[in-house]
């Protein structure tokens, strides 16, 4: 069996972030949680995935901090997975992810999910990568720096 490479001790921040929640399995798991599951019963119906990889995600995402296990809210024997503050900050790029998929991968008309905002009822407006003064940015008004240690 080949070794999956790690990217845990690399300098760059979206090869950590990969290693961590890069999987489909695992952002679909985290997509779920958004979405309300708890139980592994949920996310197993949910996503139709085999159990033995359902339960590596699952600890998986447990052990990085995304998913907490906690006993169920009804009292059972049961374990549920929550999301952590860590997990609950996936959710812009849960949100980027979707909103890319709507644009580049469903034909007009084609039926989809959408997110709407629960209060107003309407969808959320389209994410936007903004500087630090307000301006719209893309990849050509970027660069990459490197954080030194302190």
């Amino acid at each position: 069996m080949v070794s999956r490479t790690r990217f845990d001790d690399s300098d760059c921040p979206v090869a950590r972030s990969v290693d961590a929640i890069g999987d489909w399995w695992s952002l679909l798991i985290v997509r779920d949680a958004f979405d309300g599951s708890r139980r592994f019963g949920e996310f197993q119906r949910s996503l139709g995935v085999a159990k033995n990889i359902l339960t590596t995600r699952l600890r998986a995402l447990v052990a990085g901090g995304v998913l907490a296990s906690v006993p169920a809210s009804d009292g059972s024997a049961y374990r549920e997975y929550v999301l952590t503050p860590k997990g609950e900050a996936l959710f812009p790029v849960i949100v980027a992810l979707r909103q890319w998929g709507e644009q580049h991968f469903f034909a007009p008309g084609e039926p989809h999910s959408e997110l709407v905002d629960r209060r107003a009822g309407h969808r959320l407006r389209a994410l936007e990568v903004r500087a630090e003064d307000g301006r719209r940015v893309g990849p050509d008004d970027t660069a990459v720096h490197k954080v030194s240690a302190d």
